[in-house]
């Protein structure tokens, strides 16, 4: 029987009893969990080791979540759910420009961590997704190594925003309603008031730039959602 390889979480919180109580919980649901307290702490566990996903505490003191963030998409596309504190929407967005994939407001149940957390990794894991290359115009997808192109240059795109820009290329032409590209490329359904999608929407449109007549590929279509256009 083949073995199946336990995803890796590294939890990155100052808050260390939080921190064990969490990581025992995913634990149990078959995680391998690696802690570290702050900030440098996991740049440097980062740097050793590839981890599969990182939940990542945005009030830290010293190097806060945000900074560690910040200094991950360096030259990391490892998916990234920020804990932020409840109602604090100005970190969330600040936290998805910065290319976080998700957020969940703490104080914040186990059960609900781990969902979100396979949610996340069914959608990054590249075994779940179509092969091969494919092009929309001048946008190229990679779908085998999860790279993206546009004009011959490459797209630094997180996990999450390729599983957006696949839902939409899919549908090309078609507007695909805000509920579907939330469960598809989030991997949860939409809320109420959530701006998470359309956060990632906006970065991806800033990453790929416009066609010659100024126009975005990623068009709006108001009461439903957004749709891939080619020129």
């Amino acid at each position: 029987m083949r073995e199946t390889r336990m995803a890796s979480v590294l939890l990155i919180d100052d808050d260390t009893e939080l921190s064990g109580l969490l990581g025992a919980y995913l634990e149990g649901e078959g995680l391998a969990v690696t802690l570290a307290p702050d900030g440098e702490a996991a740049l440097t566990a980062l740097a050793g080791t590839r981890f599969d996903i990182a939940v990542l505490d945005v009030m830290m003191p010293r190097l806060n979540g945000l900074e560690v963030l910040r200094r991950i998409r360096r030259d990391s596309d490892i998916p990234v759910l920020l804990l932020t504190a409840r109602g604090d929407e100005i970190d969330r967005i600040a936290g998805l420009d910065l290319g976080a994939d998700d957020y969940l407001a703490k104080p914040c149940s186990p059960g609900e961590l781990a969902a979100r957390l396979r949610a996340i990794l069914r959608r990054t894991g590249p075994s779940l997704r179509p092969h091969g290359e494919q092009a929309f115009g001048p946008l190229v997808l990679d779908t085998d190594r999860r790279l993206a192109s546009w004009n011959g240059e490459a797209v630094a795109l997180t996990g999450i925003e390729f599983n957006i820009l696949e839902a939409l290329t899919a549908r090309k032409g078609v507007a695909v309603s805000r509920k579907d590209l939330s469960q598809e490329g989030l991997g949860r359904p939409l809320a109420p008031y959530d701006r998470a999608l359309d956060v990632h929407i906006s970065s991806i449109r800033q990453k790929l730039g416009t066609f010659a007549d100024g126009r975005s590929p990623i068009q709006s279509v108001r009461g439903i959602g957004y749709q891939f256009v080619l020129e």
